[in-house]
């Protein structure tokens, strides 16, 4: 409130991350807190959902990409510990790298003029993530598949980012065994953020394209 010089008396947007926006106006700004007269409350309904499975990884790259899906409307962010995940320094995990991410997708939050922040989960092994992941449209990006291109998807949609470096054949597999279909965005390599960012537009633009037909 500060920091943008805000004074009592002014409209501000409203909105708690869980499908409620509305407009109140500021009462009172303290030391420590302030004081909300609300005003005009609707409801978002929650868009078709996408779970972004992200790697453990260089924390201020994954900082950048939470931000991003959350401005895109990802349903949820689960980190996925990679074998090669063991191996950056300084990666994003535990409850600190947790708050600040949080704290970066309630900003892409405000700015975007979402109504949905994501469900954060804690960092999970392969296997785990796997066993987390809601059934459905299952999809690992992998430049190895043999098509790349554009596919219909069916809600809710789950996406499989490798870490830096490469996904392990054996990990791969079993992502395969467990329904995830391999995708190809681009003939060249992408880094993790960058696909990560491609994909989920990708399927968004496939829902939207289904909702719509």
């Amino acid at each position: 409130m500060r920091a943008t010089r805000l004074a009592a008396g002014v409209t501000i947007g409203l909105r708690d991350g869980a499908g409620a926006v509305g407009t109140g106006v500021l009462s009172r700004i303290g030391k420590s807190a302030v004081v909300v007269t609300v005003g005009d409350v609707a409801a978002v309904e929650r868009p078709p959902a996408i779970h972004l499975l992200a790697p453990v990884a260089d924390r201020e790259r994954m900082l950048w990409l939470g931000e991003k899906a959350t401005e895109l409307g990802i349903a949820s962010w689960r980190p996925v510990l990679w074998r090669r995940s063991k191996s950056v320094s300084p990666r994003g995990e535990g409850p600190t790298f947790q708050a600040r991410l949080k704290a970066r997708m309630i900003s892409a939050l405000i700015q975007s003029g979402g109504a949905w922040l994501p469900d954060i989960f804690p960092e999970a092994a392969v296997e785990a993530a796997i066993a987390a992941t809601p059934a459905g449209t299952r999809l690992i990006l992998d430049k190895s598949a043999e098509k790349q291109g554009r596919n219909a998807f069916d809600a809710p949609v789950s996406i499989a980012l490798g870490p830096e470096g490469g996904i392990e054949e054996a990990e791969r597999q079993l992502f395969v065994q467990a329904g995830f279909a391999t995708l190809r965005l681009a003939p060249t390599t992408l880094r993790f953020e960058t696909a990560g960012v491609a994909a989920v537009a990708v399927v968004l633009s496939s829902l939207a394209e289904t909702t719509n037909g």
